[in-house]
């Protein structure tokens, strides 16, 4: 299980990151643990307290996860990619902290994408019975509602399930609670509604389990 946020740093003091405090991965973690499983969690900047009987692995940046990630798919039955790793790194990371200019101008900083660590675990997968959870934070804009863009998304990553969040305004991020909907290729989307992460975390769980079997 993948919880919290990856950051991808600037400079020593600065980093692009985003509000994933790693609760629902956690949650999921626990559950998981709590049904017998032996858990690895490979938790990105965290403040939680690790789960009971879960064996956890502290990264920083999407690179760091990525290797922790598939060192531990190497031997999982089930992966479940409940982290927000960042999309985007610098392409250069400045030695020494940025200053302000005193004309006002800002700095261009460039970027480019991190590898889609999903994407590699679904074509790399180690053997055909392997169930690979994916987890999609939308929002819905003019090209398409949360759910539609996470259908696409879905279609692209080629994941077992995929567990849909709206992360709107004041929604799921640093939330207790949290209201789902997971998706199959075989099976109707399966709508969890508002509740504590814990209860939503079992939800998947049932559904992880399902595709076990």
């Amino acid at each position: 299980v993948t919880a919290g946020g990856t950051r991808e740093f600037l400079d020593p003091v600065r980093f692009l990151g985003n509000r994933s405090s790693g609760r629902q991965g956690y949650a999921i973690a626990s559950a998981a643990a709590v049904r017998g499983a032996t858990v690895t969690l490979i938790a990105a900047n965290s403040a939680l307290a690790a789960p009971a009987g879960v064996d956890v692995v502290s990264v920083v940046t999407t690179e760091e996860m990525r290797q922790a990630t598939l060192t531990a798919a190497a031997r999982a039955d089930a992966i479940v990619m409940a982290a927000a790793p960042a999309d985007f790194r610098p392409v250069h990371v400045a030695d020494a902290k940025m200053k302000k200019a005193d004309d006002g101008t800002s700095p261009s900083i460039e970027l480019e994408q991190n590898p889609d660590i999903l994407v590699e675990l679904v074509r790399n997968r180690v053997n055909p019975s392997q169930v690979i959870v994916g987890f999609a934070a939308e929002t819905g804009d003019v090209y398409g509602s949360v759910l539609e863009h996470a259908q696409a998304k879905f279609t692209r990553k080629g994941c077992d399930l995929l567990v849909v969040n709206d992360v709107g305004s004041e929604k799921v991020f640093d939330q207790l609670d949290n209201e789902v909907t997971i998706l199959s290729a075989n099976a109707q989307p399966v709508s969890v509604p508002k509740a504590s992460k814990s209860t939503v975390a079992h939800a998947i769980v049932d559904e992880l389990v399902q595709r076990l079997k």
